[in-house]
């Protein structure tokens, strides 16, 4: 028996689920971000996510953004009623991969790209190995920071937390926006039981830098939710990128940096990293007047 309450009744995403929820997570192989007990909890507060069983069995987590609803559906889909009728209450679907939006393009319903939800995927050794003139500069300012400073690597064990708290202390100051700050903190502070792991970095016994993530897409790639950084550093980011991609087991074929939010600086930033594709994510809407202006 699950903790998952039946459709109509919800519940908040919580830690008393994850025993049941997370394996079934772990399983999906499309890769999607989004698809994995530690994101939907951290971020349960920012899209007010909840959670519900419909008729069939299937998981549907409900949420909002800037107070407009929508649901997902990372396991498949119920019957057609009941998904007719989640379009009717709920609007607009997110996270679909491409075979899903294929299928319900089939059915009638409009799908679209949501193209600054794409996540960013890297092979692992690029990453690590930074070979070729398409990396040249990132190897230049990786070169820079290690001949200007002394600096210590460490796996982010609980030991380490308040560091890396301080460092998520220092990149808050002075930001105008606080982005995911409060998800950030939160996965520190259990990182343990969510099973998340990183890497810390020291520069002249500071700390100055840290990484944090979790495996996805069946074990075969590594997601990296969240990379802290002070600014004081040039080459810092450069440096930890490489570094913790050199530090992840073989097993992981692919890192996945997650998406860019629309951003035109973050787009640039992670395009200059060359990924080897995108994991690719739609929306679905019930008729065309609901679809995004172009």
């Amino acid at each position: 028996m699950t903790v998952i309450p039946s459709y109509p009744q919800t519940s908040e995403i919580n830690m008393a689920i994850r025993p049941y929820l997370h394996p079934l997570l772990q399983k999906l192989p499309e890769g999607i971000s989004e698809f994995t007990f530690a994101n939907l909890y951290l971020f349960r507060k920012t899209h007010k996510y909840k959670i519900t069983a419909v008729e069939s069995g299937v998981i549907v987590i409900l949420g909002e953004d800037q107070g407009k609803p929508f649901f997902m559906l990372p396991f498949g889909f119920p019957s057609g009623d009941f998904l007719a009728r989640l379009f009717d209450l709920h609007g607009n679907l997110k996270c679909l991969s491409i075979d899903q939006a294929k299928y319900l393009t089939d059915l009638g319903y409009h799908t679209y790209q949501d193209r600054d939800n794409f996540d960013y995927l890297y092979l692992r050794r690029d990453l690590a190995e930074l070979t070729g003139r398409k990396f040249h500069k990132k190897r230049n300012l990786i070169k820079a920071f290690i001949n200007s400073y002394t600096y210590v690597g460490e796996p982010l064990l609980e030991m380490h937390v308040q560091d890396a708290l301080d460092i998520l202390e220092q990149w808050k100051t002075g930001r105008e926006d606080p982005g995911d700050y409060e998800a950030a903190k939160e996965a520190l502070e259990k990182a343990e039981p969510l099973q998340l792991c990183g890497g810390l970095y020291y520069v002249d016994g500071k700390p100055v830098a840290y990484s944090l993530g979790e495996e996805l897409a069946c074990g075969e790639t590594f997601v990296i939710h969240f990379e802290k950084a002070v600014q004081d550093f040039k080459g810092l980011w450069q440096f930890v990128n490489q570094a913790f991609a050199s530090i992840l087991p073989d097993k992981y074929e692919t890192i996945n940096r997650e998406q860019d939010l629309g951003s035109a600086g973050m787009r640039k930033a992670k395009l200059s990293y060359k990924p080897i594709g995108f994991v690719e994510k739609y929306r679905a809407v019930n008729s065309k007047e609901d679809l995004p202006s172009v």
